[in-house]
């Protein structure tokens, strides 16, 4: 696959698909919106709109976006991407509700308290922060998309609850009957493309830190990876409209996952599962400016196993937990992949100031659907 940062146009009948956290988040809600009305423009977003403009993905999963109901930073955000120098029309786009900021009424930190944005059923401030949104040129089937946001953790097969020194429920039983296993949501949508259909298997599973002993973000971060497989393995899973079953579809999964198949603080088991699962194609793509990243900073990255060219987060090097890999667009082994890559512009590339845009970097892969 390829070295470079960005590798043009996907060429002939195949498909560009991409994942980007764009951090498109921000601390209240409605100051997105705010942002992306601004007359002399946010230079964040534009940053953003300048590397999806310079990829030119025909379907692409924005994590991190913040959510409201009308759908109103979603569409500015359209609207955003199919102006300037080099414009993108997207006129198709999935966007559902999310975990994130939405009160579960419930203590599930343990920390007394049932208020507090670790007590929402996903972590987050406000309802609909750290949202999702997809983007294609095709054509959407809402009535044949699921979501699962209301998914109970405890509902969810050879679900690893948290728990106590004693083996009792982390933080209480009342927490185990409420908590939700996806922190955002995990969606299934189908697109119908001029080649066939395709089905995006979307989320965005909570970090593996930022607890105690008990690992309630580190079981939760292996159990949102492990959907997908058990999902694919034909088990029956409760969506927000019924028990759904994979039905056999081509695929891509795509989000950041928040996992590193050898680096940082996640329990590795679920995702080095996913990886070698005999329906998934792992397409390792690579960048030169993560290899040059690495070099530069140092710290964590000294102390890494995974090979630097993976990496798609450009995080803390000296307190930890240095570059990962948690970003991924795993198509199914029914397509052919013709190429894929990470957006990480090396030193003294012309682009190299679109880092700005976000610590994590937009990865792609091309893959033509298989004949039928």
């Amino acid at each position: 696959m390829s070295l470079w940062s960005f590798a043009g146009i996907a060429a002939g009948d195949s498909l560009r698909i991409a994942t980007f956290n764009a951090s498109l988040t921000r601390d209240a809600p409605g100051i997105l919106v705010r942002d992306l009305m601004a007359e002399k423009g946010d230079p964040q977003i534009a940053a953003v709109i300048s590397v999806i403009q310079k990829v030119r993905p025909d379907i692409i999963l924005i994590n991190e976006i913040d959510y409201d109901a009308d759908g109103v930073a979603l569409g500015l955000f359209v609207d955003a991407l199919g102006k300037g120098g080099a414009p993108i029309d997207y006129p198709h786009t999935f966007l559902a509700p999310t975990n994130t900021g939405e009160p579960s009424g419930v203590d599930l930190t343990g920390d007394g308290r049932r208020n507090g944005p670790g007590d929402a059923y996903g972590y987050g401030r406000f309802p609909g922060q750290y949202g999702m949104a997809l983007l294609s040129r095709y054509p959407i089937d809402q009535a044949a998309s699921s979501t699962f946001q209301n998914l109970l953790w405890r509902d969810f097969p050879d679900a690893i609850l948290p728990i106590k020194e004693d083996g009792s429920p982390f933080p209480s039983v009342q927490a185990h009957a409420t908590a939700r296993l996806s922190s955002k949501s995990h969606w299934d949508v189908l697109i119908e493309t001029p080649e066939g259909q395709l089905r995006i298997f979307a989320s965005h599973p909570t970090p593996p830190v930022f607890d105690g002993p008990e690992d309630f973000n580190g079981k939760r971060n292996h159990d949102e990876i492990r959907f997908w497989e058990e999902y694919l393995q034909g088990t029956p899973l409760s969506s927000d409209n019924g028990l759904r079953v994979y039905d056999g579809t081509p695929f891509v999964i795509l989000g950041d996952l928040n996992a590193d198949p050898k680096d940082g603080d996640g329990r590795v088991e679920a995702l080095a599962s996913l990886l070698a699962h005999p329906l998934v194609h792992d397409p390792s793509p690579r960048s030169l400016g993560a290899v040059a990243a690495g070099e530069a900073q140092g710290g964590a990255n000294t102390l890494h196993n995974g090979d630097p060219a993976l990496d798609t987060a450009d995080w803390n090097d000296e307190r930890g937990p240095g570059n990962l890999r948690v970003d991924y667009a795993l198509p199914s082994q029914s397509f052919r992949v013709t190429d894929a890559g990470v957006y990480w512009p090396a030193p003294g590339d012309t682009d190299y100031a679109l880092l700005e845009a976000s610590d994590h970097r937009l990865v792609w892969v091309d893959v033509e659907l298989p004949d039928t």
